[in-house]
């Protein structure tokens, strides 16, 4: 019996052994398909999810010197505001159209900060919203002349120059507004768009903004316009194959990622080339880049294999990881300071994700 007693022993001893090789395996390929990342955080509060499983909103944008994190909730009809560091919900600034029934005239849409903390946020009903974020009240309004919302936002600081487009007009055409003056000082149409305009940015070294163009009849698989913020017209055009671009993030070396209705592509700001295609993932409407962790994320909401958040090497162009979303999950922004990365999700809330 002692002898069976052994052997039973030696037996269950190699059983949990094989167990905790085969645990720490999985935990290893987890972590390693994950590239590290993981949600450490789910920020709930009144009237966000889970209370709305058909949350309507768009936009998100972190304002690093104060590590606030803004979402443009239309279906509250107003900005959220969060604290990036503590991943809270601290209120909301209302006054805005709200939703609807058409994406075309909701608000919030697109917003950004400028350099003497305002927030400008497109509206469903083509204004610009000026947001004082000492007193969190709209002080100001200005119309860009549409029927559709006042969509994405870019901002150019050496210029105190904003502009903004209005993609679901007929044709399309984007805005140029004095930031100090609070002042329309500017249009130009887009008259060869067939579907809309998405993202713009801007870029300090070329001093030049630059918007994503859908398609036209001459670039089907899309275009990126070049824009001069001083003539306020479009010099320069660079067409990308099988695109369909929609957001818009300046990394490092001049390098622009373009999130694509097919696979992303990373071009030369310079010259237009493309230099790079992250072939695990489609299907991305806004993206964002760290230049902190060096990454770039992509809301990859329409992705084929199911929504995810994906992550590339910003240097080496090399993807990272999926990690699983939910359906409409279009909106990401990351916070430089401390690397966290949001993504809000219907039915549940504003996910946070980190390398841990």
């Amino acid at each position: 019996m002692k002898g069976k007693r052994l052997w039973v022993s030696a037996l269950l001893l190699m059983l949990t052994l094989l167990s905790a090789s085969v645990g720490l395996l999985v935990s290893a390929y987890a972590s390693a398909s994950s590239g590290g990342y993981r949600r450490i955080a789910t920020i709930t509060g009144a009237g966000i999810p889970p209370h709305m499983p058909k949350w309507a909103f768009d936009i998100s944008w972190v304002d690093e010197d104060s590590q606030r994190y803004y979402l443009a909730d239309a279906s509250n009809a107003s900005v959220d505001i969060f604290d990036a560091r503590t991943s809270t919900f601290l209120g909301r600034i209302p006054g805005f159209t709200g939703y609807h029934g058409s994406i075309e005239t909701q608000g919030p849409a697109g917003l950004v900060t400028d350099t003497l903390y305002q927030l400008w946020v497109g509206d469903g009903n083509s204004t610009v919203k000026v947001i004082d974020l000492f007193t969190r009240t709209i002080v100001a309004t200005l119309s860009t002349g549409g029927t559709k919302r006042a969509d994405e936002l870019a901002y150019d600081p050496q210029e105190q120059l904003l502009l903004v487009t209005n993609g679901s007009d007929q044709p399309p055409f984007v805005t140029f507004i004095s930031v100090l003056k609070r002042k329309i000082v500017g249009k130009s149409v887009f008259p060869q768009a067939l579907d809309g305009l998405e993202a713009p940015l801007w870029n300090a070294v070329t001093h030049k903004f630059y918007v994503s163009v859908p398609t036209t009849r001459q670039a089907p698989g899309g275009e990126v316009a070049v824009i001069d913020p001083m003539t306020k017209r479009v010099v320069g055009s660079y067409p990308v194959p099988n695109c369909h671009p929609n957001g818009l993030a300046l990394g490092p070396n001049q390098d622009v990622l373009l999130g694509c209705d097919g696979h992303p592509l990373i071009i030369d700001a310079m010259s237009g080339h493309v230099v790079a295609s992250i072939g695990q993932v489609n299907g991305c409407d806004e993206v964002w880049y760290n230049p902190v962790d060096h990454r770039y994320y992509l809301a990859a909401f329409t992705n084929a294999s199911g929504p995810v958040l994906s992550i590339v090497n910003a240097d080496t162009h090399a993807w990272i990881a999926n990690l699983p979303t939910v359906p409409k999950a279009h909106s990401v922004a990351a916070d430089a300071q401390n690397n966290h990365i949001f993504v809000p999700l219907s039915g549940q809330g504003i996910a946070v994700y980190a390398q841990t």
